[in-house]
């Protein structure tokens, strides 16, 4: 059995001057949220023994906030493909996790993680309704898959078990209202 859970990156700041989207930091709503959902998975005593991330400075803050509520994490392996990648070059990158590892927290952005989901979740399949109407920065999607290895990870052959959105913790962390 293998344990997959999705993070995307918690809301980043397009105030900031930077030139390049890679360098975009997380803006003060998103630094609350990535630290309250770190908080919430120490809670539900989720455990993860391998952890692959994009580079994007958005992502590795998310992280830091994250570790900040959750606490120790596994070393991150940084992947260049994760970067907006789409779907089908994250699940190149689940097939390629450690056999060894049997549950993995993969972070990145979307709208890929989001595909991700629904191409590995059976339509009908828990919260996949949710995920199919928004899967907003900073929210949390875990997936169980009957395999032994990684490689064996296929379209339609997991189990969504929790999705969970930042607004569902703390309703100031929903969307903005303008």
């Amino acid at each position: 059995m293998k344990t997959l859970t999705l993070l995307r990156h918690a809301k980043s700041s397009w105030d900031d001057a930077v030139q390049r989207d890679f360098d975009r930091p997380l803006n003060a709503k998103g630094r609350r949220a990535a630290a309250s959902m770190g908080r919430h998975l120490r809670g539900e005593a989720m455990a993860f023994d391998h952890l692959v991330a994009s580079p994007a400075v958005r992502v590795g803050e998310t992280l830091d906030g994250f570790s900040s509520g959750y606490g120790r994490l596994p070393d991150a392996v940084e992947d260049r493909r994760i970067y907006l990648a789409s779907a089908a070059t994250l699940l190149e990158v689940v097939h390629g996790l450690p056999t060894a590892a049997s549950r993995a927290l993969l972070v990145g952005h979307n709208p890929g993680l989001e595909d991700l989901v629904l191409m590995l979740v059976p339509a009908g399949g828990g919260s996949r309704g949710a995920v199919e109407e928004k899967y907003p920065t900073a929210s949390v999607a875990e997936m169980l898959f009957a395999v032994e290895d990684w490689a064996d990870v296929r379209a339609g052959g997991g189990e969504l078990v929790r999705f969970v959105r930042p607004r569902d913790l703390d309703p100031t962390l929903g969307p903005d209202e303008d």
